[in-house]
């Protein structure tokens, strides 16, 4: 039923093991060694992600350089060839301050367009696309985590991990401080906003707060921005609940070799990669992937693909 395909299992009775005779190593004639490093180096998708990330961002730049209509404004409110693009948590903030003030009935028409073009556009593509194919600051941060993993790895630092749903708190947290203050408090401390600000309208002191925030992220938790405080993230994954593509994972191809596991920006949306965890044959990557397809490119059975759910059950 296309209802399965947009639950995770994750409570349902788990599948049992593969014997070693039906591993995808042993039926294509390889050591488990041979099989697992095949891909170790392909980078396909994240080189094109990052090329469409670095070109999305510097399109803002060019636009405002030279003065052309083409992607006007930051990645905090933007205006695509005249269509007006905002940002989701920004347009929450403001709607909690307009029920406060009473200014609902005063929101433009081109806010209201802005809004329900960006959530379709991202809901489509699955919400958090939005974090690892056009944010600045997740291009940053990745390079921050290879940094921080070496230093792990060299036994110089130690990871400290905190519970995912504390974004969460964060997130009611800077809508009441929105309505409480009348104003967009988050702004002021939103490192996606300021380097995107930054680099189209030139550099200005709150570039240090971003600064901090990678240090921290360097020496004691690798992505603490992105998965524990950015709401932004948080309102896409809410927008990517539902949304029809997302990362397919197939059993059948698994060798439980956990290399996804290993280089995925949210590693808690890969539980069923390990062995014998598993619930069903399919299962789907939940709304916290950002789609990076760091996964898709070092699965050495190609387990993992970017899919679309219950295209199957449609069909």
């Amino acid at each position: 039923m296309l209802s399965e395909y947009f639950s995770n299992g994750k409570n349902k009775t788990p599948l049992p093991p593969k014997p070693v005779e039906d591993m995808p190593h042993t039926l294509a004639g390889l050591s488990f060694k041979a099989w697992r490093d095949a891909r170790k180096k392909n980078h396909k998708m994240r080189n094109v992600r990052w090329s469409v990330l670095v070109f999305m961002n510097l399109l803002f730049v060019v636009s405002f350089a030279f003065d052309l209509a083409i992607l006007e404004g930051s990645l905090s409110g933007s205006r695509l060839v005249g269509f007006y693009l905002m940002d989701p948590f920004n347009s929450l903030q403001l709607l909690a301050i307009s029920s406060r003030t009473g200014y609902i009935a005063m929101l433009t028409m081109n806010f209201w367009i802005g809004v329900i073009t960006i959530l379709l556009f991202w809901f489509i593509l699955g919400g958090r696309t939005f974090c690892s194919w056009m944010c600045p600051y997740h291009f940053l941060a990745e390079w921050a985590e290879k940094v921080h993993n070496y230093l792990v790895n060299k036994k110089k630092i130690r990871e400290h991990h905190y519970h995912v749903g504390l974004r969460f708190v964060f997130l009611v947290g800077f809508i009441l401080l929105a309505v409480l203050t009348a104003n967009l408090v988050f702004e002021n401390l939103n490192v996606v906003g300021i380097i995107s600000k930054s680099m189209i309208y030139g550099p200005s002191l709150l570039l240090l707060w971003v600064l901090a925030i990678i240090l921290f992220e360097v020496f004691v938790s690798k992505r603490f921005w992105c998965r524990y405080v950015c709401p932004i993230g948080a309102t896409y994954s809410l927008v990517g609940k539902l949304s029809p593509v997302a990362v397919k994972f197939e059993l059948d191809k698994c060798g439980y070799c956990l290399e996804c596991h290993k280089v995925c920006l949210v590693p808690h949306e890969l539980w069923f990669v390990k062995r014998g965890a598993a619930t069903r044959e399919v299962h789907f990557v939940g709304s916290d992937c950002t789609r990076c397809g760091l996964c898709v490119d070092v699965c050495p059975g190609k387990a993992l693909t970017y899919s679309v759910r219950g295209a199957s059950s449609i069909m």
